[in-house]
């Protein structure tokens, strides 16, 4: 056992989260069928919600890219996330979807659920019921008491398991879905609390500059796409207010072809495009303005046929940091709306070697000095020491921020011009120093020629550099999926520089 990484990963949890670690191992809370409160439902969506994902064909199932036919609720074969995302159900909610192939699942869950104990766990629980609420309303005639006290029941359970002992993300689901469960089933009980949890986690969890904390643009959306779902259904002025800074900070962190960047946990497929969630807002009535971006640490700078989007933020969910990658410092760059530099990607949630180099320093456009991670990612889902970045300048062409950890200080400069992007580096301490650029898949042949790097439509000129080597990398924009790429190493011993050039 590494007792320092773990001390220095627990010092950052709050006191309810490490109650709650002891609490719920010791009160197990079991399956109990409620009879749903008699006050009427609330069968009324002001608009249409955003389709979910094809995800059930005929008899087979698909998510993560990984495609099979049904194998049990709580069969773990193909990794703990693909029977996740079967028991959230949200092909439920697909394009298409027929009302009785609907049903044969859902009584199916039903039938099968005492037994299932991966459905009987809070977060897929919490997605499951929004999605069953969703298909009612479309299909109201589908409604039997069966069925709505399942759901009641099962909203019952997720209020004796609120994930207090996660928080992030994960409560904020939580409140999310009680919410509109509380709201369908009018029952004033169970809105009323949900609706004070939603609030408080929604102070505590969107920054000033509208970004989820957790700081990835995935779950951005992910989470973004839910609050809407809340307006939909029960709108308050509150949660509108939210709602459009959310959407101020997805305005200005997606590139000029609407997609986002694919920093910490983030993939594609996954979350709800920008363009989807603006539309969706929209047809809601609710108003944004593009929020300057400050405390998430991402800025933008873009010039000409320049773009990128640099990482100079601290980590900001400091006591739930899962889906923190140690890319302190890095960036992500595009010519032409064309893809030059990449992260690395994420393929798996798996606890695998493959998942550690995803969120390590070294799959990332950062510096690597002596082979150590600027966070200490470990475990999966955990960071143990993290180093702390201060931003001492920035402009509309250029930001300046330096990184400390562990006794090593690297400043790091982006300048940006009309036909250039500079990334400069200066690190004090250590011995080995190595600045990684990977390459998206799409850049053809690159050839290193001395100080030059060649590719087609652009060049690199790198200065100070002891030796420059390509090696061979894979990027996955998706789950389970690999892509061939290759990742530019420069060795220096204190100062270099490179300059990305559009020829």
């Amino acid at each position: 056992m590494d007792y320092p990484k773990l001390f220095n990963t627990v010092r950052y949890l709050r006191p309810r989260q490490v109650f709650y670690q002891i609490f719920y191992r010791i009160r197990k809370a079991g399956y109990k069928r409620y009879r749903r409160p008699g006050s009427g439902l609330c069968l009324v969506f002001k608009t249409s919600p955003i389709d979910k994902p094809t995800c059930l064909k005929q008899d087979e199932f698909s998510f993560l890219n990984i495609s099979k036919a049904f194998p049990g609720w709580d069969d773990a074969s193909v990794g703990m996330l693909w029977t996740y995302n079967l028991n959230y159900m949200d092909w439920l909610c697909q394009s298409g979807m027929r009302e009785k192939l609907g049903l044969f699942w859902m009584d199916k869950f039903i039938a099968e659920l005492p037994d299932n104990s991966v459905g009987l766990d809070p977060y897929p629980t919490a997605l499951r019921g929004v999605n069953w609420v969703k298909f009612f309303v479309l299909y109201p005639e589908a409604m039997n008491e069966k069925r709505l006290d399942s759901l009641y029941s099962q909203y019952r359970l997720l209020e004796k398991k609120l994930e207090y002992h996660i928080l992030g993300n994960h409560l904020l689901e939580n409140a999310y879905s009680l919410y509109i469960g509380g709201s369908f089933f009018s029952d004033s009980r169970m809105k009323k609390k949900a609706y004070a949890l939603l609030l408080k986690q929604l102070k505590r969890q969107i920054l000033p500059d509208g970004a989820h904390f957790e700081q990835s643009p995935m779950y951005h959306c992910i989470l973004l796409d839910r609050l809407l779902d809340c307006i939909n259904i029960a709108p308050t002025a509150k949660l509108e207010s939210y709602a459009s800074r959310m959407l101020g900070h997805l305005e200005n962190l997606r590139w000029a072809d609407g997609s986002i960047p694919m920093f910490n946990d983030s993939a594609m497929g996954i979350a709800p495009s920008a363009d989807q969630i603006f539309d969706y807002a929209k047809r809601l009535g609710i108003g944004w303005a593009a929020c300057p971006m400050k405390e998430s640490g991402y800025r933008r700078l873009s010039c000409g046929r320049i773009e990128a989007f640099v990482d100079v933020g601290n980590i900001t969910a400091t006591y739930q940091p899962g889906h923190t990658h140690s890319d302190a410092l890095s960036y992500e760059l595009k010519i032409g709306g064309s893809p030059i530099v990449v992260d690395t990607g994420i393929s798996t949630y798996d606890k695998t070697p493959r998942r550690q180099y995803e969120r390590s320093s070294a799959a990332h456009n950062a510096v690597v000095v002596d082979g150590m991670d600027s966070y200490e990612v470990w475990g999966g889902f955990r960071v143990g020491k993290r180093g702390k970045i201060s931003v001492s300048s920035e402009d509309r062409g250029s930001v300046n921020a330096t990184l400390r950890f562990n006794g090593i200080t690297h400043n790091r400069i982006f300048e940006i011009s009309e036909n250039s992007f500079t990334v400069s580096d200066i690190v004090a301490g250590g011995n080995r120093k190595q600045s990684l650029l990977h390459f998206a898949p799409e850049v053809g042949a690159v050839r290193v020629e001395g100080g030059v790097v060649n590719a087609e439509g652009f060049r690199i000129e790198i200065e100070g550099a002891d030796s420059v080597s390509l090696e061979d990398c894979q990027i996955s924009r998706e789950y389970n999926r690999f892509l061939s790429a290759k990742v530019l190493v420069m060795t220096f011993t204190e100062r270099m520089s490179y300059k990305i050039i559009v020829d």
